[in-house]
């Protein structure tokens, strides 16, 4: 593995703006480093803004932490979970980091990969059909069970339960139940092996594939954003293995503190170990 040099960091941004220029098709692969970019954080302020009540209670101090505490009650559960769903789905991020990355890649043949379950490329205009989510929607519920390969839309009932809550408990009226067996609903993420692929999970991951295998020996520009080692098969390992099997790929890793490669593609890599919302700024300028 290589890692990047401490050389001055506007020589690498300036590589970066010639490959994007260059490239015939951008894959873009996205972790949770880019929501982060963009503002969503799961700690400090923004956890103490809109969670203080339950550090409080419960003594946990950032998002992630409270999605798998054990509350005592489904009713405690939803009260966390609609707060954390509303404010990282339904809402904008802080900082205009997607429509900084729409607006470098948007007149390109693009497609994009992601494991983040924000909806943040949506909502910043990027083409549905563009898009890959591979570990679910804050968005959609399943049943449990699960007793069908079946999602449901869950704006509504989350807005609802933000509003209804008292005492950090949602009203048992509002406990969401799967609509043909009436076992408890869950959130579509992918922690375990009922993680449910729907149709459009399966559409979306066939244009992908697709899309990869009929530009693979095109002038690639792999261009990996804030993607960590926690699902590394997924978005990483691929990357690699794509630039180095196609001579005309570049590999671009944007991740603060985390930007490296194989020395087998080093050359045909750029690594940025900076903040991505300043790189993808500049490079918008």
């Amino acid at each position: 593995m290589t890692t990047p040099s401490t050389g001055d960091c506007s020589k690498k941004i300036e590589r970066l703006r010639s490959a994007l220029e260059a490239a015939e098709t951008v894959v873009i692969g996205a972790g949770a480093g880019l929501s982060t970019a963009a503002g969503f954080t799961y700690s400090g302020e923004r956890f103490r803004e809109h969670f203080a009540d339950f550090e409080e209670k419960y003594g946990f101090s950032d998002m992630y932490s409270g999605g798998f505490y054990p509350f005592e009650t489904p009713e405690e559960m939803w009260a966390f979970w609609s707060r954390n769903i509303m404010l990282n789905r339904f809402t904008e991020p802080p900082k205009p980091v997607y429509r900084d990355l729409l607006s470098l890649v948007e007149s390109k043949d693009y497609f994009v990969i992601t494991t983040n379950v924000d909806y943040c490329f949506q909502k910043a205009g990027f083409d549905k059909k563009r898009l890959f989510y591979t570990q679910g929607d804050y968005g959609l519920f399943q049943c449990s069970e699960p007793c069908r390969n079946e999602t449901f839309d869950n704006e509504e009932i989350i807005r609802e339960m933000c509003e209804s809550q008292r005492d950090m408990k949602i009203p048992s009226e509002l406990l969401p139940k799967c609509p043909h067996c009436g076992k408890p609903l869950v959130m579509n993420l992918r922690v375990d092996d009922k993680f449910i692929e729907d149709e459009g999970w399966h559409k979306a991951a066939e244009r992908y594939s697709d899309f990869v295998r009929s530009r693979k020996n095109t002038r690639v520009l792999y261009l990996e954003l804030g993607v960590g080692y926690n699902t590394p098969a997924i978005i990483k390992y691929p990357f690699w293995q794509l630039t180095h099997e196609n001579p005309n790929a570049t590999y671009a890793c944007l991740n603060f503190g985390e930007a490296s490669a194989p020395k087998e593609i080093y050359e045909r890599s750029i690594l940025i170990d900076e903040d991505i919302a300043e790189v993808l700024n500049e490079l918008k300028r």
